[in-house]
């Protein structure tokens, strides 16, 4: 496998035309981008084997969890379409090239470089997802763009996957010039998914109504794992999208999926304002991000979660859980890229038996929760309506997240609702690497979310995102 990469890199090489001068950008005001769901907000699973697909979802999400516990690695306004996927992510379209080529990502707070899938003999391997053609994946074709440039080794934003150590490694170069041939190393990007592998590429990001942004840092991945589309990342790193187009906020509202790709979008808005400006949204309660100690964890966004209440009852999660510790271990952060919200195993126990205790009225689906891989799941057939507590996460400076039913109980189907949470199974009351809690989209759905990075705080609202 190592061997059929490196080939893939070697051919790319002869793929990328050479230099060309990169256009002056183009002032402009807004820009709009899509994000989509199905009618209903049922969980739908079109397949022979629903639990199957269903403890396939939650097993991704612990995937994702996993991975982020263990890491490696002048406009105004924007918009963008945003759409859910089959596989339980969320993604818009960008256009890069010039002429521009349109090619979609998965959006995704949780990591930070934007890669698209590249060149004709892209390969990606068990791509088998609901509604992917893994022939037919869309690819972008760097030969075909005149603004297409490899990025070289002493290039800046080479340094900014590889760390400032990276310009030992340009053996070719000469060290008395900055004139250099030789290409940024290959990048080689590990998801709690899959992976993906490839060459950095300069090129131009083109907006709606000739807005661009020239020599835009993008990965062109060469072979993948699991990941059928690019990923436009927005975390915290330098190569990430608001990084590069210094925006000062993004804002979005996910529309319920149901996992089979409907075509129903809702907004993902990219804002750089200008000035000082602090004002907050109407409507919007915040919480301030919080700073992770350790350079490993730096790229999430961070929450101070300071209480979860079920119904009546506030659930005592040990602090340790709540703030990261001088390891890095602990705390909160809000992640677009995981489908249901984990929990460390403490914490996540704590929360199920309270719901358990307090949803007793119910039978326990215990043969659903094994197929599944959730838990507490309850039979409620025959039963006009459905009668849970109320689900409320508490953050640092007051702000409540109350969710809707249909965001912590997904109705599997008629007769069966089970809780979207997951963990996983590992024993003890201690804290393993990393984010105690993540907050997944699933639980994002239907609120309007704002990540201020100007003002290091994050902003959310229930809203219905269709209308």
């Amino acid at each position: 496998m190592a061997s059929s990469r490196f080939l893939l890199l070697l051919s790319f090489l002869i793929l990328i035309s050479s230099s060309t001068p990169t256009p002056t950008p183009t002032p402009t005001s807004t820009i709009t981008i899509p994000l989509s769901a199905p009618s209903s907000t049922k969980l739908i699973i079109s397949s022979k084997n629903p639990w199957g697909a269903l403890n396939h979802l939650a097993s991704l999400s612990l995937s994702r969890a996993h991975h982020i516990k263990s890491p490696k690695t002048k406009f105004s306004l924007l918009k963008t379409p945003l759409f859910p996927r089959s596989y339980g992510g969320y993604s818009i379209s960008l256009n890069f090239g010039t002429p521009p080529q349109t090619t979609k990502f998965v959006m995704d707070t949780g990591s930070s470089l934007v890669w698209f899938p590249c060149t004709s003999r892209y390969l990606c391997s068990r791509c088998d997802f609901p509604n992917i053609e893994v022939t037919g994946i869309p690819t972008f074709i760097p030969k075909q763009s005149s603004s297409s440039n490899l990025i070289g080794c002493k290039n800046h934003k080479c340094s900014w996957l590889f760390g400032p150590k990276v310009q030992s490694k340009c053996q070719e170069c000469n060290p008395t010039t900055q004139n250099c041939t030789q290409s940024c190393p290959p990048y080689v990007i590990q998801y709690g998914s899959g992976s993906t592998a490839g060459l950095l590429l300069s090129e131009t990001l083109d907006f709606p109504h000739k807005k661009t942004i020239p020599g835009f840092l993008v990965g062109c991945s060469l072979f993948s794992i699991r990941q059928p589309e690019g990923i436009a990342g927005f975390g915290r790193s330098p190569e990430s999208l608001p990084s590069q187009l210094g925006l000062k906020k993004f804002s979005y509202c996910l529309v319920s999926h149901a996992f089979d790709d409907t075509p129903v979008s809702s907004d993902l808005v990219l804002d750089t304002g200008s000035g000082s400006d602090d004002t907050k949204t109407p409507g919007l309660s915040y919480t301030p991000f919080q700073k992770n100690p350790t350079a490993a964890f730096r790229d999430y966004y961070y929450v101070l979660l300071r209480n979860i209440v079920i119904g009546d009852t506030h659930v005592k999660v040990p602090y340790k859980f709540l703030v990261p510790g001088s390891d890095g271990n602990g705390g909160t952060i809000v992640d677009s890229g995981t489908t249901f919200t984990f929990m460390e195993k403490p914490v996540y126990e704590l929360v199920a038996k309270e719901f358990e205790k307090q949803v007793a009225h119910y039978t326990v689906a215990t043969e659903v929760q094994n197929q599944t891989g959730l838990r507490p799941c309850f039979n409620i057939s025959g039963e006009k309506s459905v009668s849970v507590p109320e689900f409320i996460f508490h953050f640092k400076g007051g702000a409540k997240m109350a969710l809707p039913l249909a965001n912590y109980f997904s109705f599997v189907d008629s007769g069966v609702i089970c809780l979207t949470i997951v963990s996983d199974n590992m024993s003890g009351s201690g804290i393993g690497g990393g984010p105690a809690i993540i907050l997944g989209n699933y639980q994002q759905r239907n609120f309007h979310v704002e990540f201020d990075l100007k003002n290091e705080r994050f902003g959310f609202k229930q809203q219905n995102c269709v209308s």
